[in-house]
């Protein structure tokens, strides 16, 4: 992380090693040779950490420090002197100084003093981000499916990771993922955090639909005291509390038009100024974005940057609906099963067959988020631990989407009397849906309404090629 670091030393080859030296660092320095000088440049300059000589020829150090506190309570001032002693620390201290150093000075302490500067800063930014959610699952093992659409999505994460993991520079492409509402797409950031080589860092995610733009702006980049009338301290984004981690923008189609161009220029250059700032500071941050809204769309009408849904979408990945992923119903039900039990106290509930074929025959336009809150609702409210379909509160949306689909005449089907081979008439939607779009899989999955990988697999199952 880059800061800006005024020096006011009287002894100039004593500034100017020290800024050479911290220049190499991508940190922006500034020098004043009088505690005059550096209070004028302090207020036009605003640094982040000022390294304040004790002795001036015209203020003493201990004097300016209170006026510095004075004009950025945030700042963090290093006191230097020659006159080295606890008294000297133990004052300092009282007066606010950050920390103390002493001449000759060593330069190598001098980095550890601002990196541990930086280190303060982003964690005092990723806590106040924590204090205010709670912890969610991470990882792959939070994917539950086996259905064959689950597995080619794992499979598609871990060739990603895999690749990260062997990067050289360490600087990882975003990534897009979409995907229906309730499908996932939280679970996928958080793998590719959780298992990838940024594991160690901080996990932020933000929702850019719950803000309006001014806010988000703000949440995202931060502000320096005074930038607006409430401004009353700085405040750290979630951008610098991302700091060598990872910062999910969730629902990224909902974001305002001129956030996203600042948020472009953030991609391209990896640095972000905050509301009010003067001075661009460089971050180390990986960005995962996800979002339910036909982003081509969006770019086609303007509500959306093309260069930046180009930007995003280096790698991106798709979630497929619960209505896509054959027998994973089943299986997520009993795990959400299992798991609200627990937590309820009623770790011996089980499913009858009526329910399991009610959840097999429901639609799901909720996917997932809709099945657990369907299977915890059940372990609340059942008299009795063998749940059964009339305790499913099932939603009357899927079944309103088919009757209002027939009545508009865009699917009507009518099972002959001597049946039918389900797959043959599979294999045949399928051929007609990819010959209608001249193959384009996507334009024929948004057709079938399934997921690319789904599609893909059925293409694969049945063996079909694209005519010559």
């Amino acid at each position: 992380m880059s800061y800006g670091i005024l020096i006011i030393d009287d002894e100039v080859s004593l500034a100017k090693n020290m800024q050479t030296y911290l220049k190499r660092f991508g940190h922006e320095v500034q020098c004043a040779a009088n505690g005059g000088d550096g209070l004028k440049l302090f207020e036009s300059f605003a640094p982040d950490v000022v390294l304040l000589d004790l002795k001036l020829p015209d203020i003493d150090g201990l004097e300016v420090l209170p006026r510095l506190r004075g004009i950025d309570p945030d700042v963090k001032v290093v006191l230097i002197t020659a006159h080295g002693n606890v008294q000297v620390a133990v004052d300092a201290m009282k007066a606010g100084a950050w920390d103390y150093l002493s001449k000759p000075v060593i330069l190598s302490d001098l980095k550890r003093l601002i990196d541990k500067a930086s280190g303060e800063d982003s964690l005092k930014g990723a806590l106040a981000y924590y204090t205010e959610r709670q912890p969610g699952k991470e990882g792959l093992g939070a994917i539950v499916g086996a259905s064959p659409a689950i597995a080619a999505l794992k499979s598609r994460i871990e060739q990603l990771l895999k690749v990260e993991r062997a990067a050289v520079d360490g600087d990882l492409a975003p990534v897009l993922v979409i995907g229906e509402t309730g499908s996932g797409k939280e679970l996928v950031a958080r793998a590719l955090h959780f298992e990838g080589s940024r594991r160690r860092g901080p996990f932020i995610e933000l929702n850019c639909a719950a803000l309006p733009a001014q806010l988000l702006e703000d949440e995202l980049f931060g502000h320096e005291r005074g930038a607006f009338t409430d401004a009353k301290e700085r405040k750290i984004g979630l951008v610098e509390a991302a700091h060598g981690g990872t910062l999910f923008l969730d629902e990224i189609g909902d974001m305002d038009i001129a956030i996203q161009a600042k948020l472009l220029k953030l991609l391209e250059t990896k640095k972000v100024r905050r509301l009010g700032g003067v001075r661009e500071r460089q971050f180390d941050v990986r960005f995962i974005a996800a979002t339910n809204k036909p982003l081509e769309d969006l770019v086609e009408s303007g509500a959306f940057r093309a260069d930046l849904y180009y930007r995003l979408r280096i790698v991106q990945l798709e979630t497929p609906p619960l209505r896509a992923r054959d027998d994973d119903v089943v299986s997520l039900a009993k795990w959400f099963l299992k798991r609200h039990g627990q937590r309820y106290g009623r770790p011996d509930m089980t499913l009858s067959a009526d329910a399991i074929k009610a959840l097999r025959a429901h639609c799901w336009p909720g996917n997932v988020r809709e099945l657990a809150n369907v299977i915890e609702q059940a372990v609340l409210m059942s008299t009795v631990d063998r749940i059964g379909a009339d305790a499913l509160a099932l939603s009357s949306l899927a079944e309103r989407a088919r009757r209002d689909a027939n009545d508009n005449g865009r699917f009507r089907f009518a099972l002959p009397s001597d049946g039918i081979d389900l797959e043959q008439l599979e294999q045949q939607a399928v051929e007609q849906a990819l010959d209608r779009v001249d193959w384009n899989v996507t334009a024929a999955a948004r057709l079938l309404n399934l997921s690319r990988d789904t599609l893909r697999y059925r293409i694969e199952k049945y063996g079909l090629s694209r005519p010559d």
